[in-house]
């Protein structure tokens, strides 16, 4: 009861906070016609800088890192990518009224790693006084690269035996290379290298750390506008897709906590680390997976996957999973 308690004062909290704020304020000047608009310019460059901050804090911080510390994290990291694929695949499987390819992109978009809930749930844990290996976000890749690949390799399959004429063989190699090419894993990556080959730290405290939680409220808008607008995409297609994306992030955040608590007693990962691994495994990829999975599994509606994923799979990663994982990690811990 306590528990119960704690996560609905948490979950009261979180609305009051800037970051959900943002998000349904963006929501509701959509709703009510609203024309404002912020450039897609301003949008990637706004991207850009959350994931350079990000990539760069946990490059600096894998320089004295153990990284013997780092590789169960990392290996459950791809893990949990990898169950929540099958899981979707299978799921949707089960409903006649999805169409196959839809459920795969489906699952590997629930599979990758949004970077805008990640970073409200950086942000959440900083006002909580939570702390985590600032090496986290590198187990970002770790997740998001193995679910888009096994998603498009999956699909891929199953339409070249529906299509038994086509017999080109599939490139793997090619989609892990469109992935790391993504303009979303491309900045965390160059980010990583550069904390961890240079010395970045002055400029990272005086221009990258001040700017961050601005510009994260600014993306918070944006996506609340872009969900509101997803909604009546995901109006067109089944209702199983809105089930799938509030029930699926907490399934996905619960195993990824699960695992977790499995690298907590082995190799010391802390309580903070497994919030964050649980949230990046709730939440649905915002920025590298739509437009890999468009040019992966083409004949998949972007109006199913893409609408699942920003009108409720984002909102319930935000709003309900970043409170109720850090309520459950102060219960387990």
């Amino acid at each position: 009861m306590d528990f119960l308690i704690d996560f609905l004062s948490r979950l009261v909290s979180q609305f009051q906070s800037p970051t959900l704020g943002f998000l349904i304020g963006g929501m509701l000047i959509a709703a009510c016609g609203s024309r404002l608009t912020i450039p897609d310019a301003i949008y990637k460059f706004i991207v850009f800088m959350l994931l350079m901050k990000i990539g760069i804090n946990g490059g600096m911080e894998i320089r004295d890192a153990n990284l013997v510390e780092m590789l169960l994290p990392a290996l459950f990291s791809m893990l949990t990518g990898i169950v929540i694929v099958l899981l979707g695949i299978f799921v949707f499987s089960l409903i006649p009224s999805v169409k196959r390819e839809d459920g795969y992109a489906t699952a590997g978009l629930f599979g990758a790693v949004s970077a805008s809930t990640f970073a409200a749930a950086m942000v959440a844990l900083d006002e909580e006084s939570i702390s985590f290996e600032a090496w986290v976000p590198a187990l970002y890749p770790f997740m998001d690269i193995p679910a888009l690949v096994l998603a498009i390799v999956l699909a891929s399959i199953y339409m070249k035996k529906q299509n038994q004429d086509e017999q080109n063989d599939i490139d793997v190699w090619a989609i892990v290379k469109d992935s790391l090419q993504g303009s979303a894993l491309s900045a965390l990556l160059l980010g990583l290298a550069l904390g961890l080959l240079t010395i970045p730290d002055r400029v990272f405290e005086s221009f990258y750390e001040p700017l961050f939680r601005g510009f994260l409220s600014v993306l918070m808008l944006i996506m609340g506008m872009e969900a509101y607008a997803r909604i009546n995409e995901l109006r067109r297609v089944a209702h199983w897709y809105a089930v799938y994306a509030f029930v699926g992030p907490i399934v996905h955040g619960l195993i990824a906590f699960g695992l977790g608590y499995i690298a907590h007693i082995l190799v010391d990962f802390s309580p903070g680390g497994v919030v964050l691994l649980a949230v990046m495994a709730a939440s649905s990829s915002d920025i590298s997976g739509p437009p890999t999975l468009r040019s992966g599994i083409p004949s998949a509606n972007p109006s199913a996957y893409i609408g699942a994923s920003t009108s409720v799979g984002t909102p319930v990663a935000i709003a309900i999973c970043i409170p109720l994982f850090i309520v459950l990690a102060q219960a387990v811990f």
